[in-house]
């Protein structure tokens, strides 16, 4: 599936459930947020808070969940995310199992649970059509095992598309840290070819130029560019060198 990106596609990354970030996220033009649930700071009454706080502000929004678990991907979704995005699937028969956890039966295994996401009322059978739908699941590739059986993965019919994980992706393919190598390429390449062989969508973190020159060309449904602490850490080495450059200038005088 082939995605016209426009900025409304563009996505911020959250390590921690941060207020300010999101309403200066807002403020700037993002529309799309990530919630590290994985490796950030996030509990789940945090989540219960946060997740309708960016709904409310105006965002999509995505949930790395914790791993490849029942209660992780059912939480995430009870919270009211639009989509999860499943980490460390290690290939097609895990992925069958636990991206099912994502939708209603018959299509999958999800549990149903009262609250948000029926508005806080008893749904009517509509309501399971329906959440399927609105609800995406995006299992990670960013395993060899995973990579190996991505068009098997695409193939299941409770798997939204994929969400590719270039750093652990080349650290287990043994190229170490991801530095955007001939290798990175070639196996980013090979899940996008898959992606659209099966007419589903792809998910790509961005964070330098050349990517996302990479997905605008290849038709990336939603791209994340900006992680939360790297912003932050960028801003304000920007801020002391300036300020330094300043001290040296004066101090010259």
């Amino acid at each position: 599936m082939k995605t016209k990106l426009s900025p409304s596609h563009l996505g911020l990354w959250f390590s921690g459930p941060n207020v300010a970030t999101a309403e200066i996220g807002k403020t700037i033009g993002y529309r799309v947020a990530i919630l590290d649930i994985e490796h950030g700071t996030f509990d789940l009454d945090a989540l219960d808070r946060f997740v309708p706080f960016l709904k409310a502000l105006g965002y999509e929004v995505f949930a790395k969940v914790l791993g490849p678990t029942r209660e992780a991907v059912q939480q995430a979704l009870d919270f009211g995310a639009d989509a999860v995005v499943i980490p460390h699937i290690s290939g097609a028969e895990e992925a069958r199992r636990v991206c099912g956890y994502a939708k209603l039966p018959p299509l999958g295994d999800r549990s149903l649970a009262g609250g948000r996401t029926t508005n806080f009322a008893y749904p009517a059978d509509e309501w399971i059509a329906q959440q399927d739908r609105n609800t995406k699941c995006y299992p990670m590739i960013e395993d060899e095992h995973a990579l190996a059986e991505v068009e098997a993965i695409l193939d299941l019919p409770c798997v939204d598309g994929v969400f590719i994980g270039p750093t652990d992706l080349s650290i287990r393919r043994g190229r170490g840290i991801y530095k955007r190598q001939a290798g990175d390429w070639a196996d980013i390449e090979t899940v996008v070819k898959a992606s659209r062989a099966a007419g589903k969508s792809w998910l790509f973190p961005a964070w330098s130029p050349e990517e996302q020159a990479f997905a605008i060309q290849h038709g990336a449904e939603r791209v994340f560019i900006a992680m939360e602490q790297v912003a932050l850490y960028r801003g304000l080495s920007a801020i002391w060198a300036t300020a330094n450059e300043t001290l040296q200038s004066h101090s010259q005088q």
